[in-house]
């Protein structure tokens, strides 16, 4: 039987749930405009899960099937339940603007006359009808986190907008852009909307009464336009000029750039070094997620325990700095101080910081933030399902930081270097570690099994639903180091900053091309770009990173290097195994290190020097076989495809890579 053959038997037996489930299947298999309609119907009416009826009915309406049954049920179904509660909003925010200084027209569309209905989808997302020409438009989310243009790349005049429609977009100009008094100009927020009615429409879904208190916003409506910007002294009597500009706040900071680490030697330093000297950022070089937790911590403690802010600073070796103590004393005097607020504190009290932010600028500065640590190590695991899940405790303890989940504001770029580079660095630098290490007598690092947590490291790929990742894109270091001016112009778009000089060259606290680490090239120098680090990795090595990270490269545009692009079974990833001579090498020396101070005893007496070394060499090919082991592992759950889920079942995307203007490019692409 089919599957629509199998509903109709299941409804005509009086067993909804069975029936909803073999309708469900319907809509997902090819089927006639009849049979999804039915589908669609029978579902919406017997308590199935409504957003597959509303967009197996819209698709049929966009196709230009029962057009009129599916607007009629759509209407009675979606809209009418709702209608008083969009006419309520619009309403409201038409008694709102009558009074409001700035809009210089008020003629406001009857609700009935409006061009425009909305049709709810869920709490926050619609599909507009737009009635005059009976069409439906895409589904639009007002509340979605992302900025999706770049409204500060020019801060030399107040801030212009045209047709902005996003809620969460409005409040992020209300929130960012300082107000006029604070910065002793003209410093509105001009938004240009190009039709009347269509933004009349728009106020049935937006809610203007926290963006008009302030009376920052100038609104501007079709030739209005030409008013940009209004001379407020010579129009409303306002002179900004005799205000003072005001020192940033702590709870103004709302704004977060967080540049990740994807994995270890992708170039992180670098970007930081671009970023080092932007006016309108508070950059810190990267520091350890552990450290900036303690940082808070120690904070709060002070806070807490000091009688004063003088006191406060002293605990906190800060000595009477000024900056210190007017941040602490405003800390003081807020209500709920947060992990967030805290840590916002700590970049206004950093002199370094300050001294390189504009303080009169037009925006409240991103608190730039890279949180680094060790290593970043991802497991996989078969869920009941048998679809292949990621998970990373350092991840985690991201996501579910107090310090990133308080900012409501958040901007995420990852850089990415070609794979086999950065495996190659990491090596080299994990064995030098360990080398250090042991001449200088302390705690001994060790080369862990490298090539399985590269491959294994999918951070690249995101979740959707996670707050930290709704906006987000990653750039690669290459096109970074080869193609500079189209890279950073691109990146400063995406990231809602100007670009501006500062972000031509390296530098870091000022100092112009650093070297951020013994050996590394400065500034702009592709030398890394081309190193291979012969020394660290081999070819069985980066045959197998490629081949079992190739949807990648092929995303973010990498030609294959080792794998020659042929089909790969059990047998071929067995003998690229087998030849990871050089890991392994890695392995065995640093591990030997450790393995060499155990202690062997029997009967609390210690063995003869001959056992003690069988022993110490026992248990270095147990560790040895643990990773080898650990590889087939992994190699089998990966041969199965490279298919990924959250632990919630919902399926992995990639992370959008960072588009450059071809105008732009000084150089071909890398590839």
């Amino acid at each position: 039987m089919t599957a629509i053959e199998i509903a109709r038997q299941l409804a005509a037996m009086d067993q909804p749930e069975g029936a909803i489930k073999a309708y469900g299947l319907v809509l997902h298999q090819p089927q006639s405009p009849e049979e999804e309609l039915e589908a669609a119907l029978y579902i919406l009416q017997n308590g199935g899960d409504y957003k597959v009826s509303y967009s197996a009915l819209i698709g049929l309406y966009r196709r230009g099937q029962f057009r009129e049954d599916c607007l009629d049920i759509l209407t009675q179904a979606f809209y009418e339940p709702n209608a008083k509660l969009l006419k309520t909003r619009y309403e409201n925010n038409c008694k709102l603007l009558e009074k409001y200084p700035y809009l210089f027209r008020k003629d406001f569309i009857d609700f009935e006359f409006l061009p425009l209905r909305f049709y709810p989808y869920d709490d926050n997302r619609f599909v507009p009808y737009h009635a005059a020409e009976g069409r439906f438009g895409d589904y639009i989310d007002f509340k979605r986190p992302v900025v999706g243009r770049s409204f500060f790349h020019d801060l030399e005049k107040p801030v212009l907008a045209r047709d902005v429609y996003s809620q969460y977009e409005l409040e992020y100009l209300n929130d960012c852009v300082r107000p006029s008094e604070w910065v002793g100009r003209d410093n509105h927020i001009y938004l240009h909307y190009t039709d009347w009615a269509v933004f009349c429409a728009h106020l049935q879904c937006l809610n203007l009464r926290p963006l008009l208190e302030g009376e920052k916003l100038v609104f501007l409506i079709g030739d209005e336009g030409e008013q940009y910007p209004i001379d407020f002294q010579a129009r409303f009597g306002v002179d900004y000029s005799q205000y003072p500009v005001k020192p940033l706040g702590v709870r103004e900071l709302n704004r977060l750039i967080w540049h990740t680490q994807l994995s270890t030697h992708n170039g992180g330093d670098f970007f930081n070094e671009i970023f080092d000297g932007h006016p309108n950022l508070m950059p810190l070089p990267s520091v350890m997620m552990k450290d900036v937790e303690e940082s808070v911590k120690n904070w709060k403690e002070a806070l807490a325990n000091a009688k004063s802010s003088r006191e406060a600073a002293q605990s906190l070796l800060r000595g009477n700095s000024p900056q210190t103590l007017r941040v602490l004393q405003e800390l003081r005097t807020l209500p709920n101080v947060t992990d967030k607020d805290v840590f916002a504190a700590i970049y206004l009290s950093n002199e370094t910081v300050m001294k390189r932010v504009d303080p009169a600028a037009r925006v409240v500065p991103a608190v730039f933030f890279q949180p680094h640590f060790s290593n970043i190590v991802y497991g996989l695991q078969v869920d009941a399902r048998n679809r292949t899940v990621l998970k990373s405790d350092e991840y985690d303890k991201t996501i579910q930081s107090p310090i990133f989940r308080g900012f409501k504001y958040i901007k995420t770029f990852t850089p990415m270097r070609r794979f086999t580079t950065s495996h190659g660095a990491t090596v080299k630098f994990m064995y030098e570690s360990a080398q250090k290490d042991a001449e200088e007598g302390e705690a001994q690092a060790v080369v862990p099994d490298a090539v399985s947590q590269r491959v294994l490291n999918r951070s690249f790929m995101i979740d959707w639903l996670d707050r930290l990742y709704a906006d987000s894109v990653l750039v690669r270091f290459e096109d970074a180091k080869l193609n500079p001016k189209a890279t950073f112009t691109a990146l400063a778009a995406f990231l809602d900053l100007p670009y501006t000089e500062s972000m031509t060259y390296c530098s870091l606290n000022g100092e112009v091309d650093p070297e951020s680490l013994a050996g590394n090239v400065r500034g702009f120098d592709p030398a890394a770009v081309y190193r291979t680090y012969d020394e660290y990795v081999n070819d069985a090595e980066r045959t197998y990173i490629e081949y079992f990270l190739r949807d990648a490269y092929e995303y973010y545009g990498y030609g294959f290097q080792y794998y020659d692009g042929q089909p790969m079974d059990e047998a071929r990833v067995k003998e690229l195994l087998e030849g990871f001579d050089t890991i392994d090498h890695y392995i065995r020396d640093t591990w030997k290190k450790i393995y060499k101070k155990a202690t062997v005893t029997v009967n609390e007496e210690r063995v003869a020097e001959e056992m003690e070394l069988e022993v110490q060499g026992k248990l270095l090919e147990s560790q040895v076989k643990s990773f080898r082991e650990n590889r087939v592992k992994n190699s089998e759950i990966l041969m199965r495809g490279l298919k990924f889920v959250n632990r919630h079942g919902q399926p992995l995307h990639m992370m959008p890579k960072l588009e450059l203007d071809p105008e732009l490019l000084e150089q071909p692409l890398y590839h």
